[in-house]
């Protein structure tokens, strides 16, 4: 009875150390030898409100209450502070006064590197030895990472950039220049100029977790070079999924809306006006 017993917990035990967890890996390799970074990723935290320390506040829309309002968030600067230059300093804070008006994302344009990163959207990795595909669900962006490329330079700037990558050990390394100036960093009016240079860092730390870092060099306008880094989580529902996320027809829809109460508050002075007469 003894002997019967050991053996089936021996067999239990064996079924227990053989099977993986909910969710865990049992190798975060390629079979090219590369960390596996494939699968849909999210960051978490209000950094695409704002990359440093900041407490709640209104949002933009008092009729939401509550559920309109910014929350509180940890900074992601190394540091705590973004090392703007004096005049820069200045624009940001004219960016963060009308940031509903002037914030590149709010009109629905692409949001450039960092920030897709950190948007509250999921995006997907599809990684191959000689590119690595990045598909955001915001505004349906995509970017793609070639690690063959090595030296060459972009033709053109663009929105999201031009991305080379390589592997430093257990680390993917990707330079991202040739951004357009026209993107923000977050939604606190956060900016840069067309000399933006980022280099991006994705190390796996477990089976669904990663470690994100940037660097952002600009000597346009910053004093140096600053880093953020904040942890992305992979989504493990069985039916994780990108999803469309087409904001045109919403930065449409607040254009004209406002182009309406304009129009609706201006009919109204000329009414009173017309009533004094």
């Amino acid at each position: 009875m003894t002997r019967l017993v050991i053996a089936l917990a021996s067999i239990l035990l064996t079924g227990i150390v053989a099977t993986p967890a909910r969710g865990q890996l049992i190798d975060t390799h390629t079979p090219d030898g590369n960390p596996d970074l494939n699968g849909i990723w999210q960051a978490m935290g209000s950094a695409h409100w704002d990359l440093e320390d900041h407490a709640a506040r209104p949002g933009p829309f008092e009729e939401l209450g509550a559920l309109g309002a910014i929350p509180a968030g940890l900074g992601v600067v190394d540091g705590g502070e973004i090392p703007y230059q004096p005049w820069a300093a200045e624009k940001r804070a004219e960016n963060r006064a009308n940031w509903v008006k002037l914030d590149p994302a709010v009109k629905c344009f692409m949001p450039g590197i960092p920030r897709a990163t950190y948007m509250p959207f999921p995006f997907q990795i599809v990684q191959t030895p000689k590119a690595i595909l990045f598909a955001y669900e915001f505004a349906s962006t995509s970017r793609v990472i070639r690690l063959d490329r090595p030296g060459s330079e972009a033709l053109a700037p663009s929105w999201m950039g031009y991305a080379l990558g390589r592997w430093e050990g257990e680390t993917l390394v990707v330079d991202v220049t040739a951004q357009v100036a026209d993107t923000w960093f977050d939604s606190s009016g956060n900016f840069h100029s067309d000399e933006l240079e980022v280099e991006e860092r994705y190390t796996r730390v477990g089976p669904d977790l990663m470690h994100y870092e940037a660097t952002i060099e600009d000597p346009k306008v910053f004093t140096r070079p600053w880093t953020i880094s904040m942890m992305l989580y992979r989504r493990v529902e069985h039916n994780a999924q990108i999803l469309e996320f087409k904001c045109v027809p919403f930065a449409e829809g607040a254009v004209y809306g406002h182009l309406r109460r304009g129009a609706a508050a201006g009919e109204e002075t000329e009414q009173e006006s017309g009533s004094g007469n």
